[in-house]
C-alpha cells in the first residue's frame, strides 16, 4: 500500500474513533436528562381525631349596661349654688349633702311667716276672749244673740288665719330645707354642668348632676325576632315569665373581652318587638357592691346553652373560602382532601359542626396554608384532650 493511501486510512478511523465518543457522550447525557425525579418528602403535619363533647356554648348579645337607678337631682328652688359639695365621679351616701343653694331670702321668708303666725294666734286670742265674754251677757239678756254670733264668726276667722298662716311657715320651712340639696341614694355623681355662684331654679332644663344608683347594675340588650323564637323554644315553661326564671345565670363580657366575675340574672323583658329595628329588648340585674361597672359601659351578655355530644373541632384547624368554612380530612392513604362544614354554634376557641365531619374521622390541625387537595402527608397524631387541656372550653 502507497503511502498516501496508509495516511487515508488512518484519517478515517480517527473520525469514526472521534464520532463514536461523541455519540456516547451524548447518549449518556441523554439518558441523565431524562432520568425522573425524585418525589419530595411527605409533609409532617399534626392531625387530629375527631370525636364528640358535651359542650355548654354560648349565644352572645351587644348590652348597654345603666344604674338600677339613674336620679337626675334638680333644684326645688330658685336661687344662686354657693356651695357645691361633691366633685364628678364621688361616692356619695343617701343624705349626703351635694349642693347648697343661698339660704338668706329662704331665711327671711320664714321668719316673716313666723310673724304672721304669731299676729294670727294673738288675733284669735283677741276674739276668743270677746266670744267668752260676751256669751253670758246673751243668757241675761243684756246684748243681742246676733252680737255673739258676729263674734263667733271673727273667732272662727282668726282660727282660720292662724291655720293659713301656720302653712306659710311650713312652706316656708321646706323651701329653706331645698336649699340643701341631698343624696337620695346612695350612688356615684356624674357631671356636673354649673360652678359656684350659678344662678339655678325649678325651671333650669339641665340637671344639677345625676346619680347613678350602682349596688345593683341593669344589663340591657336585644334579641332578634328568631333569637326570641329559639328563646322560647329551649326554656321550659308556658308563658315568657316561667321561661325567663328557666335561664341560667348569664355572664358579662366587658369591652376588653375580660369577664366580670360575678353573674347576673335575666328578670324583666319588654312587651313588645321594635318595629324599627326588629327586636325585643331584656333586662338582665347584676350585682355590682365593689362599683367596678358605671352606667355608660357597654358589653357583651353572655347565655349559656348546653348542647347534646356535638363534634368539636379548633378554630385553627378550619379555613374559609368564599363564605364556607373548611377542613382538611385526611384520607387512609394519607393523602388530605378539602371537606366543606357546617358550623352550628362556637365555644371558645372551638367550632360546634353539624354537619360534614363524623366521630373517628381524622383533620389536619396546622399548616392548611401549605396544603392542596390530594397531597400526601406524613401524620403526626395530636390529642383531642390535650388541646381541650390547654384551651378549656
Amino acid at each position: 500500500m502507497k503511502k498516501n493511501q496508509v495516511k487515508t486510512v488512518k484519517g478515517l478511523a480517527a473520525l469514526l474513533l472521534l464520532t463514536a465518543g461523541s455519540a456516547l457522550i451524548y447518549s449518556c447525557g441523554s439518558s441523565t436528562a431524562n432520568a425522573p425525579e425524585s418525589a419530595p418528602p411527605a409533609q409532617a403535619l399534626p392531625v387530629i381525631t375527631v370525636s364528640d363533647h358535651e359542650v355548654t356554648s354560648h349565644r352572645e348579645f351587644t348590652a348597654s349596661i345603666q344604674g338600677s337607678r339613674d336620679i337626675e337631682i334638680r333644684p326645688q328652688v330658685d336661687g344662686y349654688l354657693d356651695r357645691i359639695s361633691v366633685d364628678e365621679g364621688a361616692y356619695v351616701h343617701k343624705g349626703q349633702v351635694l349642693f347648697h343653694i343661698d339660704a338668706r331670702p329662704y331665711t327671711e321668708q320664714l321668719n316673716t311667716a313666723k310673724a304672721s303666725l304669731q299676729s294670727a294666734k294673738a288675733a284669735l286670742e283677741s276674739a276668743s276672749i270677746n266670744v267668752d265674754k260676751l256669751t253670758p251677757l246673751v243668757a241675761n239678756k243684756v246684748v243681742s244673740d246676733v252680737q255673739v254670733k258676729s263674734a263667733k264668726a271673727a273667732y272662727d276667722a282668726a282660727k282660720a288665719n292662724v291655720a293659713q298662716a301656720q302653712a306659710a311657715v311650713d312652706a316656708a320651712k321646706i323651701n329653706l330645707g331645698y336649699t340643701s340639696i341631698t343624696a337620695p341614694a346612695d350612688g356615684y355623681i356624674g357631671t356636673i354642668p354649673y360652678k359656684t355662684g350659678s344662678l339655678v331654679g325649678k325651671g333650669t332644663m339641665e340637671a344639677l348632676t345625676v346619680l347613678s344608683e350602682t349596688k345593683d347594675i341593669y344589663v340591657y340588650f336585644s334579641m332578634s325576632e328568631l333569637d326570641f323564637l329559639d328563646f322560647k323554644q329551649e326554656f321550659e315553661g308556658n308563658t315568657i315569665e316561667q321561661k325567663i326564671k328557666h335561664i341560667p345565670p348569664v355572664e358579662l363580657v366587658l369591652a376588653d373581652n375580660s369577664i366580670y366575675p360575678q353573674k347576673g340574672k335575666v328578670q324583666v323583658v319588654e312587651g313588645q318587638f321594635d318595629k324599627t329595628m326588629g327586636a325585643i329588648n331584656f333586662r338582665a340585674t347584676f350585682p355590682n357592691g365593689n362599683g367596678l361597672l358605671r352606667s355608660g359601659n357597654t358589653g357583651r351578655v353572655r347565655i349559656p346553652r348546653q348542647l347534646a355530644k356535638s363534634v368539636l373541632i379548633p378554630q385553627e384547624a378550619t379555613f374559609e373560602l368564599q363564605d364556607k368554612v373548611f377542613v382538611y380530612t385526611v384520607l387512609d392513604s394519607n393523602k388530605v382532601e378539602g371537606r366543606p362544614v357546617t358550623v352550628a354554634d362556637r365555644s371558645g376557641r372551638y367550632y360546634l359542626i353539624s354537619k360534614g365531619l363524623k366521630p373517628g374521622e381524622k383533620i389536619v390541625y396546622a399548616g392548611l396554608d401549605r396544603l392542596r387537595d390530594g397531597m400526601a402527608i406524613a401524620p403526626q397524631k395530636m390529642s383531642m384532650d390535650s388541646l381541650l387541656h390547654a384551651n378549656p372550653i
